[in-house]
């Protein structure tokens, strides 16, 4: 999860969301720093954990220090809500795209609009330079679903892992200013977002570039 061979990355990296409110859940999007990543790691174990069990491939220590290894805040932006860490997502730029990484959400702001809104702000930016955007997801995450709404189509998938891939849009896509909020209607997003959820269709997603969990 973790510069862009296109300038707009750079940006986002630096970028500081404002806020949202998404079915009564409010919310920022900010750009990560060093200090965020226990939280996160704790967000992670929680909401893999059903997908990872039933894959058979969960390990409590494991599934923590992948992500402390991965971690990389240039391109992560997190997640916070009543002034906690509440879940994070990385756009990383790649020489054919970008690559959508690390979408988890806390199981208290699932099923309220925020992870879409969260993914529509990343992908506008990707909208915005007019480059694809490629993930993996866990087979038979509900997550797949939520890629599924908003343009990814299947390229392939082994055992354990099915990848993805969604072109940019042709359509604009608008990213409100600083304390307009967002909503779960279809233009409403988080706000500026840096670069950068699988428990449930419309949160917690768990992807990466083929990091094993």
């Amino acid at each position: 999860m973790e510069t862009s061979t296109g300038a707009d990355v750079g940006r986002l990296g630096r970028e500081v969301g404002g806020g949202g409110v998404g079915r009564d859940a409010r919310w920022v999007l900010r750009r990560a720093e060093p200090a965020d990543v226990e939280a996160i790691v704790e967000i992670r174990a929680v909401v893999m954990r059903r997908d990872l069990e039933r894959l058979g491939r969960f390990d409590a220590h494991r599934v923590r220090q992948r992500f402390r290894d991965a971690f990389s805040p240039a391109h992560t932006s997190v997640v916070v809500a009543d002034g906690a860490v509440s879940g994070c997502v990385a756009l990383r730029p790649a020489d054919d795209g970008y690559w959508l990484e690390h979408f988890y959400l806390a199981p208290a702001l699932q099923g309220r609009g925020v992870g879409s809104a969260v993914l529509r702000t990343v992908l506008g930016r990707a909208d915005a330079d007019g480059m694809p955007v490629r993930l993996n997801v866990l087979r038979g995450s509900a997550a797949q679903r939520l890629y599924e709404r908003h343009g990814f189509t299947l390229q392939a998938q082994d055992p354990v892992d099915v990848f993805m891939v969604r072109e940019p849009s042709v359509e604009p896509h608008r990213v409100p200013g600083p304390g307009v909020p967002a909503s779960a209607s279809a233009s409403a997003s988080a706000l500026s977002a840096s670069a950068s959820a699988s428990a449930s269709a419309s949160v917690s997603v768990s992807v990466s570039r083929r990091i094993p969990a």
